[in-house]
């Protein structure tokens, strides 16, 4: 079994809402994929353990059903980006301020991008205000 593959199962043993079958994780959407790397990534290179992402997971979890969240299984890796986004902000690895601006450059990009593009971005996306505070 390669580093990876291990990497994988014991995120998922550590994440036991991860959804997935016998083969491993599933994913609706190509950024959940990417999100789940990002975490995979940062975990092993030791800026969090399994133990703190899950307890990190659980509580944005929580709070989204209690904001109504219907847990129905198809938010889990929303609440896995924004664990994500809290945890490098708390761990100093970026900043809040920093993350929406990244978002509101994103936002501008795919405005601008036609649909089944890529999405690309550009200095200008972030420089572009989009109607967003700034």
């Amino acid at each position: 079994m390669s580093d990876g593959s291990q990497s994988v199962l014991i995120a998922a043993e550590a994440n036991p809402g991860l959804p997935g079958d016998a083969d491993g994780p599933i994913f609706r959407e190509p950024w959940e994929a990417r999100a789940f790397a990002m975490a995979l990534a940062l975990q092993e290179s030791g800026l969090f353990s399994w133990e703190e992402w899950a307890r990190a997971l659980g509580e944005e979890i929580r709070k989204a059903q209690a904001a109504g969240d219907p847990d129905t299984g198809h938010s889990y890796y929303r609440h896995w980006l924004a664990t994500l986004e809290r945890i490098v902000a708390e761990k100093g690895v970026t900043t809040a301020r920093i993350l929406a601006r990244y978002a509101r450059a994103w936002d501008h990009a795919a405005d601008r991008t036609p649909h089944g593009m890529p999405i690309e971005l550009r200095r200008e996306d972030f420089e572009a205000r989009h109607g967003h505070p700034g």
